[in-house]
């Protein structure tokens, strides 16, 4: 009995994935729960399971394939087809009955002159030896063919299977081009590390490189092409060149497609403004280096940023302007009781923000613990599309990368983002007319001026300053 599988709903919102990485191959048994094939929504990626287990009989789809949620993605045969193939048999003896009026087989002689179109189709030289041997010798290669046609395609999956590489190697070697069944391994036991793969790519940049004039004698076509020619010639194959000299080119995979249209929403809609300031957090910052150890203690890193998680989020209580939405199409504006703050991590798939739920209501242990496993989830690939709903405002820490000052876009529906730069020493003023060296953290607020206008991104961006300037204030604040 045939059985179709089709693609389960991934998420709240989620119409559709794009495929990644198919696991199995027609002729496979799998089984109930066991994984099928990786499928990459907005801004996760997912692995899907099987629903039924049997034997794969079809592959409806192959990677890079959007398939819609409750799309077909492979039909497979009932896990009984262990008795199926005894059926198979059955009906051999009934090809056998047939075979009853082949007592006429004595018409297979002629069948005989067969044979002999087979060494005609050959060669003239081949009937001048005894005829009777080539017809036997033309059978035999017709019916390898068959069979080793069959083979290599298990061949490859098995040799896929062998590689020994993790699901992010595997990803981003898609993502730049790279078979992995020519890479070889630097990790123990043979295991293929990123390294590995930008050797390849390097490699093979230096190849196309030093031979370009075999791709430059491709381009004079274009030029005196049509404009739909000329069009197309500017989507050359990978590794291919162009004009100017030597290319790669990439598909445009579902994460950057997803920032790319929210990122145009954004600013098509937006009216942004950003205001700049600094946070002095040299008080800050003793408190951190004695209570690190603690925390190094019990596994975790104590960095500066649970500090600045904790202040926007107590900020952002006192300041519901800033943790609201705008509903334009019903002319109302929607101010959240909760407090999620999304934080925006640079990876090599694009940028991802996770959200931390109900950030004023924990502690900094809390959100230290919280931003240790969020960090572990990015970077090993492990989060789903829950992770990232939910947010009311977002913090983007630049400062982990380099840089002082940004004009971060908002992360529409949102209404405010804050930058974090680099904190770096700078002399200071002080009250009593004295210059010190304080430590400075450089703060970049964009905020949607339709709902804040700015006197009130003002006045949050300054108490987000005075929790992290005086932390007594920030671990005592309700």
């Amino acid at each position: 009995m045939t059985i179709e599988v089709k693609l389960p709903d991934l998420g709240d919102g989620i119409e559709s994935g794009d495929v990644l990485e198919i696991f199995v191959a027609v002729g496979d048994t799998i089984e109930k729960g066991q994984d099928i094939v990786e499928m990459e929504t907005d801004k996760a990626t997912v692995t899907v399971p099987a629903s039924v287990g049997g034997k794969v009989t079809k592959i409806l789809i192959s990677e890079g394939d959007t398939v819609a949620i409750n799309g077909l993605i492979l039909e497979l045969e009932a896990d009984s087809s262990g008795s199926e193939p005894k059926a198979e048999t059955s009906p051999a003896p009934e090809a056998a009955a047939p075979a009853e009026p082949e007592p006429a087989p004595e018409p297979d002689p002629p069948a005989a002159p067969t044979p002999t179109p087979a060494p005609t189709t050959e060669a003239a030289p081949a009937p001048q030896p005894v005829s009777p041997p080539p017809a036997p010798v033309a059978a035999p290669p017709v019916n390898p063919p068959a069979p080793t046609a069959a083979p290599p395609a298990t061949a490859s999956s098995a040799s896929d299977e062998v590689i020994a590489a993790g699901p992010a190697i595997r990803r981003f070697a898609r993502e730049v081009g790279v078979d992995l069944g020519r890479v070889p391994g630097s990790g123990d036991g043979g295991r293929i590390t990123r390294d590995d793969i930008l050797s390849v790519v390097r490699a093979s940049n230096q190849t196309s490189a030093a031979s370009p004039a075999p791709s430059a004698a491709i381009t004079p076509n274009p030029a005196p092409a049509t404009e739909t020619e000329s069009s197309a010639a500017n989507k050359p194959a990978p590794n291919g060149s162009d004009e100017h000299g030597p290319i790669r080119v990439e598909r445009m995979d579902r994460i950057r497609k997803t920032i790319a249209n929210q990122m145009h929403a954004s600013w098509s809609a937006v009216p942004r403004v950003t205001n700049f300031d600094d946070a002095d957090i040299t008080d800050l910052e003793h408190l951190r280096q004695s209570s690190k150890d603690d925390y190094a203690a019990q596994g975790l890193k104590l960095t500066t940023m649970p500090f600045l998680i904790k202040a926007i989020a107590t900020a952002l209580r006192h300041h519901p302007a800033i943790n609201a939405v705008i509903d334009q199409e019903n002319d109302q504006i929607i101010y959240k009781d909760y407090v999620n703050v999304g934080i925006a991590v640079d990876t090599d798939r694009g940028l991802v923000v996770p959200v931390m739920k109900n950030a004023d209501m924990m502690g900094i242990p809390e959100i230290t613990r919280s931003l240790a496993e969020m960090a572990g989830k990015v970077r090993s690939g492990n989060f789903g599309v829950s992770d990232l709903r939910g947010g009311s405002f977002t913090i983007s820490n630049l400062g982990a990368i380099g840089g002082q000052y940004s004009t971060p876009i908002v992360n529409v529906p949102e209404v405010a983002i804050l930058l974090v730069g680099r904190s770096r020493k700078l002399p200071v003023v002080m009250p009593d007319n004295s210059i010190q060296p304080r430590l400075m953290m450089p703060l970049s607020l964009s905020y949607d001026h339709r709902l804040v206008d700015g006197g009130t991104a003002a006045r949050f961006l300054n108490d987000v300053i005075g929790f992290l300037e005086a932390p007594s204030r920030l671990l005592l604040a309700l």
